[in-house]
């Protein structure tokens, strides 16, 4: 019992040490994140200018991380092809989002293995509205994401599927169309937009 409550502690100050993100005393052991969507600096006028949040949230320090994605931007029109949504090692926005380095990949695997790979979203009416649960990612811990950036590409991923070694890497998904830096957040703005996305889901 002791034993068992020693490596507990040792452990949670490991995570500590290594990367101090705590708990908020008013949010009951949860800790939000926030990543304001911003177009690229670099992608023409003419394509998608998608705006918008990626919110997260993760109970500390043993949950599993949520995601709301609230995105506008998109074409209306409806035959569109889903677009794929990546975490990204750099929150470097000096070069729009071309200085986001490539995928986070901590443990050196192939794509679409990597703890940020989200997959693809169909955007309907020009809007994302989706709400996910029980991805790999982090927000605290060795393997934190905080400070890196989330990354909208103009394309669908082929989830490593495209003989070629692009697909390993990035899942052919194409040009940087958006993307923003993530950062600590209170819970207001979770709690703002989750009703709006449940809804969405529900209908």
């Amino acid at each position: 019992e002791s034993l068992h409550e020693i490596q507990k502690q040792v452990n949670d100050l490991w995570q500590n040490l290594l990367y101090p993100v705590t708990r908020g005393n008013d949010t009951d052991g949860m800790i939000y994140a926030t990543c304001e969507m911003k177009p690229s600096s670099k992608i023409d006028a003419d394509k998608p200018q998608v705006t918008g949040q990626v919110l997260f949230k993760q109970y500390y320090s043993y949950g599993r991380l949520e995601a709301i994605f609230y995105l506008d931007g998109f074409p209306l029109d409806n035959n569109q092809s889903s677009r794929a949504i990546h975490i990204h090692e750099l929150g470097d926005l000096s070069n729009g989002c071309d200085s986001t380095g490539g995928h986070y990949n901590p443990f050196r695997v192939n794509h679409p293995r990597h703890p940020g790979d989200f997959g693809n979203f169909l955007p309907k009416e020009g809007k994302i509205r989706k709400y996910k649960t029980n991805l790999f990612a982090t927000i605290f811990g060795p393997y934190s994401i905080m400070g890196r950036s989330v990354v909208i590409h103009e394309q669908e991923d082929d989830m490593g599927k495209g003989n070629n070694k692009a697909s390993l890497e990035n899942g052919n998904a194409g040009k940087r169309l958006a993307c923003c830096v993530i950062g600590i957040s209170n819970k207001n703005l979770w709690e703002e937009k989750l009703p709006e996305v449940m809804d969405k889901k529900k209908r």
